[in-house]
């Protein structure tokens, strides 16, 4: 009997694997570095890393798997597919988390933050901070669940968003001698 040659969604669950797994370290230190600054930095640096990855993954997909050969449409498809499965795996790890260790740790330092600067400013930016503090107060009414779903529409959505660039420059027709 044959193997059958994997397809474009089961690469991207795998690098969507890889994805996931990354964001979920890269999660990890954003209640940490509440505690250690230095954790806060490596956060937003590993959140910035994401884009890259994610094209270092599709370059590798291409080179790997597609023989050099990649289209836009088939490297938008995949780069989609890979933050989709990113975000399902990514939202196991926030559900959890939400539900059982936080209990409103994130958005009480984010308001004692909010409220030391809050003391600081006066003005039109103690009027742009008391809407970001409703904003926040609003967030921590929701449940685990429903902050999970609104942490996975917008991974998804970013994902999406960033799949188009991606895709431009992952992209490779074989060369025609």
């Amino acid at each position: 009997m044959e193997d059958k040659p994997k397809t474009l969604q089961q690469h991207a669950m795998t690098f969507g694997t890889f994805m996931g797994i990354f964001w979920i370290i890269k999660f990890t230190f954003l209640p940490l570095g509440f505690r250690i600054p230095l954790l806060q930095l490596l956060f937003i640096l590993m959140t910035l890393f994401v884009p890259i990855l994610g094209y270092i993954y599709t370059r590798k997909y291409r080179n790997k798997y597609c023989d050099g050969e990649l289209s836009f449409t088939r490297g938008l498809i995949f780069t989609i597919f890979m933050y989709f499965f990113a975000s399902l795996l990514t939202a196991a790890c926030h559900y959890i988390y939400f539900q059982f260790i936080d209990h409103g740790f994130i958005m009480n330092t984010y308001m004692e933050q909010l409220e030391n600067v809050k003391a600081a400013v006066t003005g039109d930016f103690e009027t742009s901070i008391d809407q970001l503090m409703e904003n926040l107060e609003l967030i921590s009414s929701l449940s685990p669940f429903q902050l999970t779903i609104q942490l996975i529409s917008q991974n998804i959505f970013y994902g999406t968003l960033l799949a188009i660039p991606t895709a431009l420059f992952a992209m490779k027709k074989k060369k025609q001698f």
